[in-house]
């Protein structure tokens, strides 16, 4: 049996759901940006309302902005990378890294959302650097079509001889 407080809270979250849908509906750029694989509504306006894709000279820089880059720990001239750095908005960063969670989770040769970058990434690094790997390049990605309004183009696509199979029967 649920409390009256839960009931209320539930009911709270409904319509703060419900008017989020209507934002980003009403949101050319959030709608752009819902295109990408593993980037849903909350996320797409999020980004959209956050982003000022103006003060950024590239996507590069939007990554670092967000945390979404390697500590240097450099000495002598060798290179020593890190952990992320995460600076900049922590909200951002916890939605890009989760949608590239729930890209990786379905990402196998043949699917839509697998390229062969993510593929062989997944196989040389743990699935959690892969999903911060994928969240810096969405983070770019993000930014090109928010500089340009373009839409996105998505990626070539990994075809096995297996999964080729499988397409056909």
């Amino acid at each position: 049996m649920a409390s009256p407080k839960r009931a209320a809270f539930a009911a709270e979250i409904a319509e703060l759901e419900r008017r989020m849908k209507q934002q980003h509906k009403a949101n050319p750029v959030s709608q752009l940006l819902a295109e990408v694989p593993g980037i849903g509504p909350i996320s797409a306006l999020s980004l959209a309302l956050t982003i000022d894709p103006g003060r950024f000279t590239s996507g590069r820089h939007v990554a670092a902005w967000l945390g979404l880059v390697p500590k240097q720990h450099s000495t002598g001239g060798r290179q020593r990378l890190g952990g992320i750095s995460r600076a900049g908005n922590e909200r951002l960063r916890q939605l890009l890294v989760v949608d590239a969670m729930a890209v990786i989770r379905f990402a196998k040769p043949g699917s839509k959302t697998a390229s062969a970058w993510l593929l062989a990434l997944l196989e040389r690094k743990p699935r959690k650097v892969a999903g911060v790997a994928l969240a810096n390049k969405m983070a770019r990605i993000v930014w090109a079509m928010m500089a340009t309004g373009e839409a996105y183009r998505g990626s070539k696509r990994v075809t096995t001889p297996a999964a080729e199979a499988a397409a056909a029967a």
